[in-house]
């Protein structure tokens, strides 16, 4: 690609409207920052810019620039229709500028409340898939118990581990640790589920000659079994993260002293929407950030199938 091709986008187009947009005049009575809008947004677009030149492949810039050129688009519609055109009430959509300043002024809270749920997530988390994938192995690998394991599981995991809550506060001596219990269930059965399923779907010619090599069981399970059943076993972890999440932040309304869930559900009991919208912008950032290393990891160890 040229440079013409690399950067005459609507991508580009679509920043120079968002800083122009800026400067209309507001019809709001509250201070608009407009100038965070600016400066971040400038800084976003000396990024793309750099990355346009890097990336080779068309389809990859492509793909990069439409969510840029998106998010530039939802940040003008916002603007337009909060400090702009007052559209929609300013009690409860506060302009752009108004979170990103929020967001700056709150930076630490933010910061300790997104290293608490990120422990919660990796304790429940892992502790999920260290027990789960081998449990799934074995189980998955004897045929007749797997088929029976896979009918309880399905019926354990229907369960919304959330109605949990109150068992765990009863016997757990803190609510983190409450937290951790819910995340571990809400990951443990997609999890297991995908394993057994990959064990049971494994490649039965793969099986076989492997048998004919006389392969102990030991080595069996885990350098034949268990690379023929990644595929299903990370789309399980990929199910059981994202339930994660959703049951992380649900956890923390309700009864923690902190945590991005607890965040949002603070500042919407008092009526500050603005941080609320700061709190949602956080978890939808760091899930995004999660899945991403996540995707990245899978990539990686599933590598031999290209």
């Amino acid at each position: 690609m040229n440079v013409r091709q690399k950067y005459l986008r609507v991508t580009h187009l679509l920043f120079i409207v968002l800083i122009a947009v800026q400067f209309l005049p507001d019809k709001v009575k509250t201070d608009t920052h407009i100038s965070y809008i600016i400066w971040f947004f400038s800084a976003v677009e000396v990024l793309a810019l750099t990355v346009s030149w890097f990336i080779k492949k068309k389809a990859s810039l492509d793909l990069f620039l439409d969510i840029v050129g998106t998010i530039y688009g939802l940040f003008i519609l916002w603007t337009l229709l909060t400090a702009k055109f007052d559209v929609l009430k300013a009690s409860l959509f506060p302009p752009p500028g108004k979170v990103f300043y929020q967001f700056i002024e709150d930076y630490d809270k933010i910061l300790i409340n997104v290293k608490s749920s990120l422990g919660i997530i990796l304790e429940g988390y892992l502790l999920a898939a260290v027990v789960s994938i081998p449990l799934g192995l074995f189980l998955g690998w004897t045929a007749r118990l797997g088929n029976a394991a896979t009918y309880v599981s399905k019926f354990l995991s229907s369960i919304p581990p959330i109605v949990y809550i109150p068992y765990g506060i009863a016997l757990l001596p803190t609510f983190r640790s409450v937290s951790v219990f819910v995340i571990f269930l809400a990951a443990f059965w997609p999890i297991l589920a995908g394993t057994m399923s990959g064990v049971l779907n494994a490649e039965q010619r793969v099986i076989d000659s492997a048998r004919v090599l006389n392969v102990k069981k030991i080595t069996m399970m885990f350098s034949v079994i268990l690379p023929s059943a990644l595929p299903q076993i990370f789309l399980g972890c990929n199910q059981g993260l994202t339930v994660a999440f959703i049951l992380l932040t649900s956890a923390e309304m309700i009864g923690a002293s902190d945590g991005l869930g607890y965040y949002v559900k603070q500042y919407s009991d008092f009526g500050d929407y603005t941080r609320t919208i700061v709190g949602i912008f956080v978890i939808g950032i760091v899930v995004v950030f999660i899945s991403f290393l996540f995707n990245r990891l899978q990539r990686y160890l599933l590598r031999w199938k290209k």
